[in-house]
């Protein structure tokens, strides 16, 4: 790759995952893209390109941001996190990352990575808000309303994140989970049956 010339680059400095990073970036070159092409972090998912998926999610200092939308050398002195820095080497896998295996919140996974660290930041966003935050079903469905999954995973994405925040209150995961979400459909029955397919995915849709 041929090294960018100074009057189309800069010098930029930023913590990934816990290790500081000084790179020579074009100025055009976006966060998601330093990110997978120059750091080998392909986490982060490039889906639309656009904002609107939610599929490039990661953390800049805390923060929940599309990785798509950022130009990388406007992220100068930020701490980044990407999925790949979630788990602990002494801890183990982040919670959210055992619950979402827990509730099988996933199908492909493409969107995986942009639904943990979004569901990351909303959490530390509810923290934040010193219990101002609504973290109902239908709360955390409305905070996460810009990552898709075109699987239609929604309602145990929503039951993954519930359980991590209700475990971080103390209270019953169960309580407010969604039963339809841990059962299966009769056997010989159309779960789409009396349904458009064209509005399947919004029925227990997490986003707008």
């Amino acid at each position: 790759m041929a090294r960018p010339s100074q009057e189309t680059s800069s010098r930029v400095g930023l913590h990934v995952n816990g290790r500081r990073y000084e790179l020579d970036v074009d100025h055009r070159v976006t966060l998601l893209d330093l990110l997978r092409e120059h750091l080998g972090l392909t986490g982060a998912k490039k889906g639309c390109d656009h904002g609107q998926c939610g599929a490039c999610t990661v953390l800049v200092d805390g923060r929940r941001v599309n990785g798509c939308l950022l130009l990388a050398v406007a992220q100068d002195g930020t701490r980044v996190t990407t999925v790949e820095g979630l788990a602990d080497d002494t801890r183990g896998p982040h919670p959210l990352q055992e619950a979402f295996v827990k509730r099988d919140a996933f199908q492909c996974g493409y969107c995986t990575p942009g639904q943990l660290c979004s569901a990351v930041g909303l959490l530390a966003e509810a923290a934040a808000d010193a219990g101002g935050a609504d973290l109902s079903r239908t709360g955390i469905a409305e905070a996460m309303s810009g990552n898709l999954c075109r699987c239609g995973a929604y309602p145990r994405i929503v039951d993954a994140v519930r359980d991590v925040a209700a475990a971080s209150e103390g209270a019953d995961p169960a309580a407010d989970s969604d039963p339809a979400a841990d059962s299966d459909p009769p056997a010989g029955s159309d779960p789409t049956a009396g349904s458009d397919p064209a509005e399947a995915p919004v029925a227990g849709q997490v986003v707008a």
